[in-house]
Order: C-alpha cells, then sequence, then structure tokens
C-alpha cells in the first residue's frame, strides 16, 4: 500500500511536466518544417494556459493515477517477495543474527 501511495503522489506532482514533454513530443513534424512554427517546452507551457488555464496541466489525470497506483504498489510488493526469497524464507534477517 505505502509503494502505491508513494508511486501515485510523485505521478501526480510530475503530471504536469509529463503534459508539456507529451506537447513537445506530439508536434506533426510535416507541419513545422520552419522553425517558426516548432514549440518548445516553454511555449507549450503557454499555450497551455491560455487555452484550459492551470488545471489543463492535470487533464486526465485520474486514470494515470490509478495506474501509478497499481504498478508502483506491485512492484514494491515484487521486490520484497524477491527480498525473502533471497534470504530463504525468512522475515526479519536480524533475529538470525542473534
Amino acid at each position: 500500500f505505502a509503494g502505491g501511495l508513494a508511486g501515485a503522489f510523485s505521478w501526480f506532482f510530475s503530471f504536469p511536466l509529463d503534459c508539456i514533454r507529451a506537447g513537445v513530443q506530439g508536434q506533426d513534424l510535416a507541419y513545422i518544417k520552419s522553425a517558426s512554427k516548432k514549440r518548445n517546452a516553454v511555449r507549450v507551457f503557454w499555450d497551455l494556459v491560455s487555452t484550459k488555464g492551470f488545471l489543463g496541466f492535470y487533464a486526465g489525470v485520474g486514470p494515470s493515477i490509478a495506474r501509478a497506483f497499481l504498478v508502483s504498489g506491485s512492484r514494491f510488493s515484487a521486490y520484497e517477495g524477491a527480498l525473502w526469497i533471497c534470504r530463504g524464507g525468512r522475515d526479519n534477517i536480524m533475529m538470525d543474527l542473534k
């Protein structure tokens, strides 16, 4: 559960940067042959603010948060499971040292 929450929070806070990245990468290459039509990150930021406002940075965040929760939670569980297997089925290695 903790891994899922950590992944969901990190994705929520980095989502605006992902929106800007998608705006830069999603340009039609045939249309932007001239340098004046090319949109860099700053221009994508201001275009998004002027058309959708600051809430436009979080458009579609719900499904992404759900996915991040599931992926991060399962990754954390897989790590803990692999660690348990590497320890030979022992839960607490400090108990073996006493």
